[in-house]
């Protein structure tokens, strides 16, 4: 069908056509811009479009209210059980920058080193969805008991992290961790051998009351009263730097990444990256996608090893390469990936296979240096994949504006350059 359809095609058209199979258009027109023209067709405030497409997730279906129902419709448009939503997203930042930042005093709570989900109850059924809307119910049976045996309400949607453990309560490797997530059968004995740890931090939806707009301070307080203690993710309130860097402490030495950072008086926004939360990891690390790999030699030939990694502008929905590295991962892993990536092949070099971006990967760094040599402008210094982000979409990775952010940070502990005149 495809082949008689681009049979009959002008070259545009077939240019066009493929783009759209791909899911490559590259015209510009990002969620954004899709909102505003939603708003400019029914002739509705810009904003109450952002609204309801934050609590529904669905812009198509945000486009037909809009259209057919107007302001009215908008205005109802709410949270729906077992419709996954967009998770509010945070910045990088540091405990200097949070105290600089907020109005004290700060929440802080354990930075896990898991999978984020959502779980959404009413009365005896409930769901789990991933931050990419992924329905991992079937594969989590364990962790569906617990959410039923202690969340006392009728109706809830309670967001968390989940870890896998192993001795001592210690937590397991992210990698181990994601054999539960892709499991779908023989899962009973896969949740003995990888057993799961619930911490909750958040609740979107109580009974028949959506908390949305309500402050985090008041959100963690309905929380504690629906949800047993030991699901609650460890946390303090303070506005002694000290504190937070001695809870910081704690939260490494058992095994976490790190701290958030929450203002008490923020509320939930869906989708959104802002200051509201912001992320404390000592280690730097950024969230990137691959978009090209060349193929390795020596004891990697026949893998595709060293990776083109991008950041993505928001702007122009365009990726920005910002180096390369062939450091991080194992033999196995390499195998595995030169696999996805061959599936994602959009077109290759003798050396080069270029991809559709979207493996996303966690990639540690010594430095941020400006470069010539990547349109980005910048380059990682020593670069090295931490782990396969399967959790996140290249939506979701980090933008051309934090990389900007970051590379400008450094220079609070260091000099800046000066050439001579």
């Amino acid at each position: 069908m495809i082949d008689a359809m681009l049979g009959q095609a002008s070259p545009l058209e077939r240019e066009y056509i493929t783009r759209i199979l791909f899911g490559e258009m590259r015209i510009g027109v990002v969620e954004g811009v899709m909102e505003e023209a939603i708003a400019e067709a029914a002739g509705v405030d810009i904003e109450l479009v952002k609204r309801a497409n934050m609590l529904s997730g669905n812009l198509g279906a945000i486009a037909k209210i809009a259209l057919e129902k107007g302001l009215d419709g908008l205005r109802n448009v709410s949270v729906t059980l077992f419709t996954p939503i967009k998770p509010m997203l945070a910045e990088m930042s540091s405990l200097n920058e949070v105290f600089a930042e907020h109005r004290k005093p700060i929440a802080f709570e354990y930075k896990f080193d898991g999978v984020r989900i959502q779980a959404h109850k009413r009365n005896d059924h409930v769901a789990i969805y991933t931050r990419r809307f992924t329905d991992a119910t079937v594969s989590l049976p364990d962790v569906v008991k617990i959410i039923h045996e202690n969340i006392h309400a009728a109706k809830a949607l309670v967001e968390g992290e989940i870890v896998a453990v192993g001795l001592g309560g210690k937590p397991l490797p992210f990698q181990d961790l994601m054999r539960r997530f892709r499991r779908k059968v023989d899962v009973e004995r896969t949740s003995m051998d990888i057993p799961l740890k619930l911490y909750l931090f958040d609740i979107l939806l109580v009974d028949e009351t959506s908390l949305f707009d309500r402050p985090y301070q008041e959100r963690w307080k309905i929380l504690t009263k629906i949800c047993s203690e030991e699901l609650l993710a460890k946390r303090i309130v303070t506005d002694q730097l000290s504190e937070a860097e001695q809870f910081l402490s704690e939260a490494l030495k058992a095994g976490h990444e790190g701290l958030m950072a929450k203002s008490l008086d923020g509320a939930y926004l869906p989708g959104i990256r802002g200051k509201r939360w912001l992320k404390i990891k000592p280690a730097e690390s950024l969230d990137l996608v691959i978009i090209a790999a060349d193929w390795g030699s020596g004891r990697r030939n026949g893998w595709l090893s060293n990776y083109h990694l991008a950041v993505k502008d928001e702007e122009t929905d365009k990726f920005l390469d910002v180096g390369k590295t062939f450091k991080g991962l194992t033999d196995a892993e390499f195998r595995i990936i030169t696999d996805r990536l061959q599936r994602l092949k959009l077109r290759e070099t003798a050396y080069t296979v270029f991809v559709k971006p979207e493996i996303v990967v966690e990639v540690a760094y010594n430095e941020i240096q400006r470069s010539p040599h990547y349109n980005s402008g910048f380059a990682l210094r020593f670069a090295r994949i931490t782990r396969i982000r399967d959790d996140k979409s290249p939506e979701e990775i980090n933008t051309i504006e934090n990389l900007q952010r970051l590379y400008e940070r450094q220079f609070e502990q260091k000099a800046r350059f000066q050439p001579p005149p």
